[in-house]
Parts: structure tokens; C-alpha cells; sequence
């Protein structure tokens, strides 16, 4: 068949971790020919997840790609993981589809990720078919399912099926649209009789579905006002219209595990999801131009294209997962990457099919495909014609929110490390590896604990260096209170020359983080030698008097001293600093400080006592909150010490819905009872 962007359809598989996701995608491309057997999570046999972490862990970790073809349409498939800490992962994908499908377990809940991602999918006007999975198992509950989508999306659910049901699963189900009815087989499904049970439900669910799509065009209206009825193609058409503005997600039911309801959701998507012709047009910014167009997908116009994902193998390379948003890519042109301002050559497009790779002639506008061997193309860079200068909107990944510090298991390692990690920042943006200058430590900084762990198990696998995760050091710092008075004498005969060096040294706060004076008279302390005591003292302010940290907020006046003609040096001057500075500061009432920062916590309503009570055990206080629909979120400031693992309760607090970002404020002294438990004085 000829592929053109009329007959490609781009669709993401969403929804909460757990809930078949992969096993749904293999059936679909099983029933679409793209595969001769369905594989298995439990054998990590799915096209889908192919990576060695994926199979350990039975979950999806990255997003993956795959194409079928269904009634003269190409669907490619991304399937998106549902795991918290790879959201960064499900914005690749969604940025590249059309729209989506929502799994969800038939478990009578709606499940907190099904949920974000719904929510996320709306914000983006991505439209949504839902499919309720799992149908095959005892106690499948549908209604209570759909119930409990609707308690969140009134009017939005426009279920177009109703499941037949015997001994408790799902044995078939009648189309209400199509006023069908189909049972299960080995095959697929054969039609079979409108059981007499479900006549007044079906009656009922066409009745709410030609009012659905009523509401949706106003032709449509009309006519239902006029005849009281709407044919099956006036539903169709009201149904499809309200996909594509978002506001109606058919439902649907099935087991992907038994591939039931499979074959109906792949006329489903055909009969209604958006072609790529149909998207909407993307804004792109026009350098050249100097404005901001709209990018039609026009396969007769110039080539633009945006790189939404990139995977890297030591072995076969760098791999640029690409939208095509318009023209057509051939083997052997030249494009223009616009973010790095260089030119790439083609030497070969793929399209993708989990792990393996299909060479093709040419990918046009609409498709999804994948090219190699760019030299500096990365996610997020915008690939047009040459002689253009066009730039997409950049996908926006979030921030690190869980850091731990990186210790490599054997010596000597520490730059292979740190090249690795940042050879694998090409493929997740959502994560930063960095050297502390303060502590000294590598600190890994990811979206969660199971995501470090999967970084940790990646640099292993190719580049051979084992790491241990541990808690980072806190950068503490230390301060004094008061006031104090020392002197240092540092006097050595040696034989010849000898060493002297006498200074009398005022300690005292200060609001910079060091201030040096000089109140010396009568050249007690010659001016040649005064730098020496500055310099002495800048060095000792490195490791403080009471733990060895960092110090800050300290004056230190020089008043008075004494030198020997012969045996003063400047070296003999920074040693007797460092001695008035020990003394001094030791009875200067010295204190440790710490971080804290300015934490902002986005919480539902529901949650707000639990999170707020939580921030008061971590020593912290509640600045301010303002609250924008069901979201309240929080401002207070709280010791960095106290925040370690905060992504992961704030998680178990919220259900998953909590979100946090946390920026440094400033230093603030330790409580006496905690400061004495880390300097080892208790």
C-alpha cells in the first residue's frame, strides 16, 4: 500500500504501570500481521520492552515504537511507560502522536497515573480512546470502572460498547453504534444474535450516544432536535468530532492478555482516531522569518521534522527517533539542523519495530521513523530543509528531584563514570550527574529511586563500572556568634635562620562571608607581612573548629603583632594567623549552619493536612499556599538534611499526584541538640 499522510495514524499506549500496556501493543501487533506470535511480560518475549532492565523488572522503562497495518492504515504504535520516575520518557512519546489510547485495569478504581496522564493528554488536546482491560479475569468489574472514570470526566465518556458477559468474563460484546454483536473465538470474533438481555441497555446507550454527538456539531443538533434520531453515520461523524476536540473518550473493554476486544479497538482507532492530515497544524518558529508559522503536513512542502527521542548503543550508535511534520526524508539528502546551526547528511531512515530496525525508501510527513549516523543531532533538535531555519517547541522534561551521591566500587574509576553518565544524558534529559565543589562528591540526580538504580544497572552494561548509591553529604558550613581576641606566635630556631611570626587577630560576625581589616599601628606587624596574615586566615576559613566544614560570615581584624628582623617571613606570619585563628575561633562561640531551601509542594486538596504536617516534622515552616482549581500548592522552607527521599513520600502521601521543586534559599544555624549529633559533641 502506499503510505501517505492520510493513511497514518500515530498512536501512544498510556496509563498506570501494571495495567497491560505492552501486552495490549503486542496484540494489536499480532492481529495487524507485524508479528507471527504474541509474545509475553513474564518471558520478556514483547517487541515492546526489549531492554535487559525492562525484562528484569517486567515493566516498560523507555519509550518504544512499532507500526501495523490495519485496513489500509498504518498505525504506529509508541508505547510510553507508566512508571513515575520515566515520565520524562511518556513526553517524548506523546509529543510525537496523534492521539492515545488509555489502558485501564477493569478493577472498579481509576488509577492515579491512568489518571495524571489522561490529564496531561487533555492539556496537550491529544484525543483519547479508552479501553478497559483485564476482562478476562474473575470478578472483572466494567461498571464500576466506567463509573469511576465518569466521577472525574462527567460528560466526557461515551461508552460504544457494551461487554456480554457469562460466568463472570467477558465472552463478546455489542457494538452500540454499529448495533452489532459479536462473540469471542479462537479466531478473533464472530457475529452472533443482540442477546435479548441487553436490548433495553443498548436501547438506552444509543440514545445517550446520538445526544453525545449531537452536542458536538451543531448540523447534527438540529436534526436530533427535528427527528428525535441520528443515523449510524451522523453518530460516527458527531463521535469522531468530539474525539478530536477532547471532549468525548469512547470506551471500550477487552483482555489484551487473551487478545479479546482487540480487533474491535483497531477498527475503533481507524473508524476514529485523527489521521495526521487531519492534526492540527504545529507553530514552529521561523528564524529566517523572524515570526512564528504554522507547519501544515504537506507532503509536497519543505522537509521539517523534529527529533523526539534518542537511544545510544555502544555497539550500533546514536539513534534519532524523528516526527515528520512535512515534506518527505530520502537516503542521501542533506538537512539543516537549525538548534546546532549545522548541516547532517542522510544516510539511511528507518522505521522501527521494538529493537529492530526496517530500512526504508523514505519517510513523509506524518510518519514516524528513526535515522543514524547524525553527528550532532540530539532530542529536541528541529531537522528542515537547507536553506531554512525553523524550530519547533521543545518537549519540556521535568527536573531532578532525588539525588544521591555516585561511589565507584573499585578505585580509580571515577572518570569512566562520570564520561558515561554524560554520554547517557543524550538519551534522558531528566536526569544530571555533577561534582559537588563543596563535598567533594559525584552526585547523581534522577526522577526517582528505581530510575538511579536503572541508570546504575545501564553503566554497567556498557561500560563495564560498577557504582554504589549512597545518602550525599550535606554541604554544612560553620559560623561564629561572637566575639573573641587571639593571638599566634609561631617562633622555630632551627640552626641559621630561624621562623617568627607573631599576630593578634579579632575575630567577630560578619554579613560578608570573609572580611579581613588591618588596624596595626607603629608597624608592629610590617605592611610587607600583612598579606601573608589575609592569606592565612583564607585558608583556615576552608575547615572550621567544630566539625571541619566550610566557614562563612567572619571578620577578622589584624591589631597587633610583632617581627623579627632576621627571621619573619611571610610563611612564619600565615603560620601564626592559622594559630590566632583556632584560638579565636574555638571562643567565638562557633556554630554550624546549614542549607535549607525554598520547597514548593503542588498537592490536591484532599492531601493539603497530610503534606503540611509532613513539612512541619522536617523542621520546616510554611511561608505561604494559594490554591488554583483542586491544586494547592505549598511554599515553605525546609533544611535541605530533611528533603533526601521527599519525591518518594510525597508519592506515598498524594498517591502519586504530589509534584515538588526546591531551589536553595540560604544558610541557617543547626539547632544546638541536632548540631551536637553531627559534630560528634553530644
Amino acid at each position: 500500500m502506499t503510505i501517505n499522510s492520510k493513511s497514518i495514524k500515530n498512536i501512544a499506549i498510556i496509563g498506570h504501570s501494571g495495567e497491560g500496556k505492552t501486552t495490549l501493543a503486542e496484540a494489536m501487533l499480532f492481529n495487524g500481521g507485524a508479528v507471527d506470535r504474541m509474545g509475553s511480560i513474564e518471558a520478556g518475549t514483547t517487541v515492546m520492552d526489549f531492554d535487559e532492565a525492562e525484562k528484569t523488572k517486567k515493566i516498560s522503562v523507555y519509550t518504544s515504537a512499532a507500526y501495523l497495518i490495519w485496513k489500509e492504515t498504518k498505525i504506529n504504535l509508541l508505547d510510553l511507560p507508566g512508571f513515575y520516575d520515566f515520565e520524562g520518557e511518556r513526553h517524548e512519546g506523546l509529543a510525537a502522536c496523534g492521539g492515545a489510547i488509555l489502558v485501564i485495569g477493569a478493577n472498579g478504581i481509576l488509577p492515579i497515573g491512568s489518571e495524571s496522564v489522561m490529564d496531561y493528554c487533555l492539556k496537550l488536546g491529544k484525543p483519547l480512546i479508552i479501553f478497559i482491560n483485564g476482562m478476562d479475569k474473575p470478578n472483572a468489574d466494567y461498571q464500576g470502572t466506567v463509573r469511576a472514570l465518569a466521577e472525574k470526566y462527567s460528560g466526557k465518556l461515551a461508552p460504544i460498547q457494551i461487554p456480554i458477559i457469562s460466568e463472570g468474563k467477558m465472552t463478546g460484546y455489542v457494538n452500540a453504534i454499529q448495533q452489532k454483536a459479536y462473540k469471542f473465538s479462537s479466531t478473533g470474533r464472530t457475529e452472533t444474535e443482540i442477546p435479548e438481555t441487553l436490548a433495553e441497555q443498548l436501547g438506552e446507550m444509543r440514545q445517550s450516544l446520538m445526544e453525545t454527538a449531537a452536542e458536538n456539531d451543531d448540523v447534527l443538533l438540529d436534526k436530533f432536535f427535528t427527528d428525535g434520531e441520528l443515523s449510524t453515520d451522523d453518530i460516527v461523524y458527531g463521535i469522531r468530532k468530539g474525539i478530536m476536540t477532547g471532549s468525548v473518550f469512547p470506551v471500550m473493554a477487552g483482555s489484551a492478555l487473551q487478545n479479546r476486544g482487540v480487533i474491535n479497538l483497531l477498527d475503533e482507532i481507524v473508524r476514529y482516531m485523527p489521521a495526521a492530515s487531519e492534526r492540527q497544524s504545529v507553530i514552529a518558529a521561523d528564524y529566517a522569518a523572524d515570526e512564528m508559522v504554522h507547519v501544515d503536513c504537506d507532503e509536497d512542502g519543505s522537509f521539517a521534522a523534529h527529533v523526539f527521542k534518542t537511544s545510544s548503543d555502544p555497539y550500533t550508535g546514536k539513534l534519532n527517533y524523528i516526527k515528520v511534520y512535512r515534506g518527505k526524508l530520502k537516503p542521501g539528502m542533506t538537512v539543516f539542523n537549525s538548534v546546532k546551526g549545522k548541516e547532517e547528511r542522510i544516510s539511511q531512515i528507518y522505521v522501527l519495530k521494538g529493537k529492530k530496525t526496517e530500512a526504508v525508501s523514505e519517510l513523509s510527513a506524518g510518519d514516524i521513523g528513526a535515522v543514524n549516523k547524525l553527528t550532532c543531532t540530539d532530542t529536541n533538535d528541529t531537522l528542515c530543509a537547507v536553506g531554512q531555519n525553523l524550530q519547533f517547541e521543545a518537549i519540556r522534561f521535568p527536573r531532578p528531584t532525588l539525588s544521591m551521591a555516585v561511589n565507584a566500587a573499585v578505585k580509580g574509576d571515577e572518570e569512566k563514570i562520570f564520561a558515561g553518565f554524560t554520554k547517557m544524558r543524550e538519551e534522558d534529559y531528566t536526569f544530571s550527574i555533577e561534582k559537588n565543589s563543596e563535598t567533594g562528591e559525584m552526585i547523581l540526580s534522577g526522577q526517582g529511586e528505581i530510575h538511579l538504580e536503572i541508570l546504575c544497572k545501564k553503566l554497567k552494561s556498557r561500560y563495564g563500572v560498577d557504582v554504589k548509591l549512597t545518602e550525599p553529604a550535606i554541604p554544612y558550613r560553620e559560623t561564629i556568634k561572637g566575639t573573641a581576641i587571639a593571638e599566634g606566635k609561631h617562633k622555630k630556631q632551627t640552626g641559621g635562620h630561624g621562623q617568627y611570626g607573631h599576630c593578634k587577630v579579632r575575630f567577630e560576625p560578619s554579613a560578608e562571608a570573609f572580611e579581613f581589616a588591618d588596624e596595626v599601628v607603629g608597624g608592629a606587624v610590617p605592611k610587607q607581612y600583612i598579606p601573608a596574615v589575609e592569606k592565612g586566615l583564607k585558608e583556615c576559613m576552608a575547615r572550621g573548629v567544630l566539625a571541619g566544614f566550610p566557614v562563612t560570615g567572619v571578620k577578622a581584624t589584624l591589631l597587633d603583632g610583632s617581627y623579627h628582623d632576621v627571621d619573619s617571613s611571610e610563611m612564619a606570619f600565615k603560620a601564626a594567623a592559622a594559630l590566632a585563628y583556632r584560638e579565636g575561633m574555638k571562643n567565638a562561640q562557633p556554630v554550624l549552619l546549614e542549607p535549607v531551601v525554598k520547597l514548593k509542594t503542588a498537592t490536591p486538596g484532599e492531601y493539603l493536612g497530610a503534606v503540611m504536617g509532613d513539612i512541619s516534622k522536617r523542621r520546616g515552616r510554611i511561608v505561604e499556599s494559594h490554591t488554583d482549581g483542586d491544586m494547592t500548592t505549598v511554599i515553605s522552607e525546609v533544611p535541605l538534611s530533611e528533603i533526601g527521599k521527599y519525591t518518594t513520600d510525597l508519592r506515598a502521601m498524594t498517591r502519586g499526584r504530589g509534584k515538588f521543586s526546591a531551589e536553595f534559599a540560604r544558610y541557617e544555624e543547626v539547632p544546638p541538640q541536632l548540631a551536637a549529633k553531627i559534630t560528634g559533641n553530644n
